[in-house]
């Protein structure tokens, strides 16, 4: 078996319910009842399989080592009555934020978003009649049992999308990685080279004691990244979840691109994927002020990517210049935005 990456945000796995046990057939054997009735109790119910969200999870990572889960059988009904114990369940936690598909018809069957949320990803069958259960005034002594309905059995997909107040989008580097290590406890690896994140990481700022939020850094998109092109729908899929949106834009980028040329690729890459990802409240980081000559560049850049001066904001993440002001501005944004 190939050694995974540590974060995994997709995934195929098997959920089987345990089978029902089956219900019993017998007879009373006592000194001095001499017409002993049936006595066989019935099957035990099998277990089910559930998937719980867990806030302190971040990857399906466990589910490439058990990519089948299989809960109990219910136990075979007894005589004397006795029916059988019902199967135990298996529970396995998920990151809040996962999707579950069935996997050939590709429906989405639930969205796990709440902490604590569950659902029944496979039933396990329900335990079989014992031969007491048949019994009736013209057969007193029935000599046939039903056997336990066996387990649902499902392929399921798995799909993370990262749930985060605030998700930072950008071109490879734009600084990202720098930007969510200088705001939050996040340690991403930062190098200078392009595509130094691999996969998203979350982070928590705090503006104060008594308030702070989430915030993702998705790896950095290409133009094309709609179609696909890059991992394109792979990191897509983690902005959807996110309340609001931070265009990072290297005031210095690569490839002679302006800045302004980055927003603009950007916010086309967003709107293609998903129209509704440019309706969300956002704003615009441009980063590495500390390089730039003179601060009449971020004003022909407001003018050249046709946005308010309100929704931009210079910062150096590696100088960490004006990275409070950031913080204050991003917090207000997320509450005062009703989302």
């Amino acid at each position: 078996m190939t050694k995974p990456k540590s974060f995994i945000d997709r995934i195929e796995i098997v959920a089987c319910g345990g089978d029902g046990g089956n219900g019993c057939m017998s007879f009373r054997r006592e000194k001095y009842v001499p017409r002993g009735g049936p006595n066989g109790g019935d099957g035990g119910d099998g277990g089910d399989v559930v998937l719980i969200a867990d806030k302190n999870l971040y990857t399906l990572l466990d589910f490439y080592y058990n990519p089948r889960l299989k809960a109990e059988r219910g136990e075979n009904g007894k005589g004397k009555m006795m029916t059988g114990e019902n199967g135990k369940d298996v529970i396995s936690k998920v990151p809040i934020g996962t999707v579950v598909k069935d996997a050939e018809a590709g429906i989405i069957l639930c969205d796990l978003v709440n902490d604590g949320q569950a659902y029944i990803a496979a039933k396990g069958g329900v335990g079989g009649r014992g031969n007491a259960s048949f019994k009736t005034a013209t057969d007193q002594a029935p000599r046939y049992v039903e056997k336990g309905k066996p387990g649902e059995n499902v392929r399921l997909l798995l799909e993370l999308k990262i749930v985060a107040d605030a998700g930072l989008v950008g071109f490879p580097n734009a600084g990202k990685s720098t930007l969510i290590s200088a705001i939050s406890s996040a340690r991403p690896k930062i190098a200078d080279y392009p595509f130094t994140t691999l996969v998203p990481n979350l982070g928590v700022v705090y503006v104060n004691n008594d308030k702070s939020f989430t915030v993702a850094d998705i790896p950095g998109l290409i133009h094309g990244a709609h179609r696909n092109a890059g991992l394109g729908h792979d990191f897509l899929r983690h902005i959807e979840r996110t309340r609001a949106i931070l265009y990072v834009i290297n005031l210095r980028p690569f490839e002679n691109r302006k800045p302004s040329d980055e927003y603009k690729i950007l916010f086309e890459e967003l709107k293609y994927h998903k129209k509704e990802l440019i309706q969300k409240p956002f704003l615009i980081v441009l980063n590495k002020v500390d390089l730039i000559e003179s601060k009449k560049e971020i004003s022909e850049f407001i003018k050249a990517a046709g946005v308010r001066k309100e929704s931009v904001i210079a910062v150096s993440a590696k100088q960490r210049v004006n990275l409070e002001k950031l913080v204050e501005e991003v917090s207000d944004l997320i509450e005062n935005k009703n989302i």
